[in-house]
């Protein structure tokens, strides 16, 4: 692989200008393709889960309860909202709503039975749609929105919340977090080059890779049927991901251009070595986010696969775009100075402190994982509901008035699906029974009376808990309707009953990701092993890396559950306490911190692998290796944390977890588990660190991270004097 891609930077490099028309004409067809698609629905079907055979009674027998859904809430500061004035303002509004594309039903509050406040001051209105809820449009809720507006002479003001009406709040938004993320990259990629040329050039290849990225995620959304969210994660990690690797590169060719070579010669072996470990890592973090495809979930694999085309075009964009880089400005990217491509000495001094009193170094820095890693051991799967939004939002405004007027359990009422084929009076009355056994329940706070579809095949059952969506003890209440309540209410009857609803059907997706998750941490730490035992022709190494990287990721979960659930630094980011962790969370950041790791790893390793390879002994090669390139891996782990970071400064509770999570996660690989254990780790491995047993060393291709087989086609300058780093 190193005398390819060799090759192709060399050749790049040589013919930039006609390389780089070639990349442009490429960008153009990939602008053109992305701008004519068309982005899919978002889906979220839990396959085989109780709420999905809900989900599909409802869409074959009641499609009202299959649709989109959106609950509007008028209310009024003084009086009744069933005065003359107020009332005849909603129901004229109501009117309109009835009246739009794709409503089915519009629930009348002042009707027998209507969803009126005890006070008389509030009125919640469902509205369903025929339109399934993953083919809501945006326009839809515009729509809404406007058709339900009431005068303001009315004394009425109006706020609504649900999918439709989520639909309609999305929009674009500034990229503050990616702009502050790149602004922080500038500074530190600038006092790690010195140089403005080499900062420039870096930042350059990471965001055309991060926008290939978007363009081919654009151009292949509906056909692979990828999830919206899947272009944010692209983003976050493209752009992190990408400007690691580019620095790495542009660091290697700095490196052989100070040392006399070419700039054909410095880009061949930049490629051969750095990018070597380039693909290399990229290829670990994309195994690893692509093995969310075995969690079962389509709408996770498929979030995954997005993903990992991202980091696929970043990689591309090292390979292929840095040459053109290289060959345009190498005179502006020659450093100026030899001391700032030297060794450091800093960490050639931390890499001697570390080797001195291994043993210690591992016990401290596994002390500090388990510190970080302690409050994991509380975290609770779940989603978050609309009383995290800012409150500002509509959705926020209208959760808390159905709080306070019925309770917070009326912003997620369970639909209880109860399939009825041969429906006879005992079908009746048998279905009574179970809407009493419901109601008899601790924890429910109503039950409305059983509604049978047009055709007789199904009833459903609305039952509203106590508590809200996002609290525990409503996930205890599902567990416990499905295992013991139903069960026994149904005996001898031949009914089935399925829990279905928004609450229910996050519950199950939660479910089903715990289930799926050992199977998708051995896929993808078995793959990640095999690739690193590949690249580095080394068994121990390769498995004392996974375990390393099992401690960082852990000590990630306990610190978005300290932030999130336990509530410390909370108010910090704009949000609030006891929000459980989005079930879909724990295991994307299982893949992609897993990936980035080892990137950090390859680099690193690479590296002192490299100098044992050129006769240095083991603590020498560890030494040594930390003063080539430990600041590369400190400032690339500060860029990606501040990448990941900046995304705390969204409104959305899910970006802020993943940022949050990322981050500090990053921060904690690099600084305590690659810059304090790993170089002890192997230090006391010894030889044995690169040892690989004979057979497996013939079964397995050999991938050289080294790129010795590079040979110089230009005559060599004589090199700068250079300073040795003592050990």
């Amino acid at each position: 692989m190193s005398s390819l891609l060799a090759r192709i930077a060399r050749a790049i490099s040589h013919r930039w200008k006609r390389s780089l028309a070639f990349a442009l004409a490429t960008l153009v067809v990939l602008g053109v393709l992305a701008g004519t698609a068309n982005p899919p629905a978002d889906s979220f079907d839990v396959p085989g889960a109780d709420s999905q055979q809900a989900y599909d009674l409802f869409r074959d027998h009641t499609p009202a309860f299959a649709g989109g859904d959106a609950t509007l809430v008028y209310t009024v500061e003084q009086g009744r909202i069933t005065d003359a004035r107020p009332k005849a303002a909603v129901q004229a509004a109501l009117a309109k709503v009835k009246q739009l594309d794709g409503v089915i039903s519009v629930a009348d509050p002042f009707a027998q039975g209507g969803a009126l406040s005890r006070d008389g001051r509030l009125a919640s209105v469902d509205v369903r749609y025929s339109t399934e809820a993953a083919d809501i449009k945006k326009k839809d809720g515009e729509d809404l929105e406007k058709a339900a507006e009431v005068p303001e002479a009315s004394g009425v003001q109006m706020s609504q919340r649900g999918i439709v009406v989520d639909t309609a709040q999305q929009q674009a938004q500034a990229p503050v977090g990616e702009l502050v993320g790149v602004g922080i990259a500038i500074i530190l990629l600038t006092l790690l080059f010195r140089s403005k040329a080499a900062m420039g050039a870096t930042l350059f290849g990471a965001i055309i890779g991060v926008a290939v990225g978007q363009m081919l995620l654009a151009a292949l959304a509906e056909p692979l049927g990828l999830p919206s969210f899947a272009t944010t994660i692209a983003i976050m990690l493209g752009l992190g991901a990408g400007i690691d690797y580019s620095l790495l590169i542009i660091g290697r060719f700095r490196e052989q251009l100070a040392a006399g070579d070419s700039t054909r010669d410095a880009a061949a072996k930049a490629a051969a070595t750095a990018g070597t470990a380039v693909v290399a890592a990229g290829l670990i973090v994309m195994v690893a986010i692509a093995g969310l495809l075995v969690v079962g979930i389509p709408a996770i694999g498929k979030m995954g696969l997005g993903a990992a085309i991202g980091v696929f075009a970043v990689v591309l964009s090292a390979l292929l775009i840095l040459p053109i880089m290289m060959g345009a400005i190498a005179k502006r990217l020659r450093p100026k100075e030899a001391a700032h491509v030297d060794p450091s000495p800093g960490f050639a001094r931390w890499g001697s402190i570390i080797t001195a009193r291994p043993w210690l170094a591992i016990a401290a820095g596994t002390l500090a994982l388990l510190v970080f890693a302690f409050p994991a051991l509380d975290l609770r799967l779940g989603q978050p509901d609309d009383g995290n939004q800012p409150t500002s939002k509509t959705q926020r405004v209208a959760y808390d008035a159905l709080s306070e007027a019925f309770g917070p359990g009326s912003n997620g009422p369970l639909l209880l699906a109860v399939d009825t084929p041969d429906r006879d009076a005992q079908t009746d009355a048998q279905v009574q029974r179970i809407s009493a056994a419901v109601a008899a329940q601790p924890g429910i706070a109503s039950v409305q009376p059983p509604i049978t579809s047009e055709d007789g095949e199904m009833a459903t059952i609305f039952a509203v808990p106590t508590t809200s969506p996002q609290d525990a003890r409503t996930s205890d209440l599902i567990e416990r309707l499905r295992d013991d309540v139903l069960p026994a209410a149904t005996r001898g009857t031949g009914l089935d009953v399925y829990v279905g609803g928004t609450t229910a059907t996050f519950e199950d997706f939660s479910a089903k990701v715990a289930s799926r998750l050992p199977l998708f941490i051995g896929v993808v730490v078995g793959l990640s092993v095999l690739l690193l035992v590949m690249a580095f022709r080394s068994l121990l190494i390769p498995l004392l890396s996974a375990v390393l990287n099992l401690l960082s990721i852990v000590a990630a979960y306990g610190a978005v559950t300290a932030v999130f659930q336990d509530g410390f630094g909370a108010s910090l980011i704009g949000v609030d306490s006891g929000i459980p962790i989005v079930s879909f969370v724990p295991v994307l950041m299982f893949a992609i911190l897993f990936g980035l790791s080892m990137d950090y790893n390859v680099f690193l390793l690479s590296r002192m692998h490299e100098a044992y390879n050129n006769g240095d002994g083991p603590r020498d090669s560890v030494v040594h290796g930390m003063a080539r390139i430990g600041k590369v891996v400190l400032f690339a782990g500060l860029i990606m944390a501040a990448v990941f970071l900046a995304f705390v400064t969204t409104d959305d509770v899910i970006s802020k977890m993943f940022g949050v999570g990322l981050g500090l996660a990053i921060l904690i690989d690099v600084l305590i588990v690659r810059l304090v254990i790993t170089p002890a780790v192997v230090l006391l491995l010894g030889d044995r660190a690169w040892w690989l047993p004979g057979w497996l060393d013939r079964l397995l291709p050999n991938v050289s991270l080294e790129g010795h087989a590079v040979e110089s086609v230009d005559p060599q300058a004589p090199a700068a004097p250079r300073e040795k780093v003592l050990a």
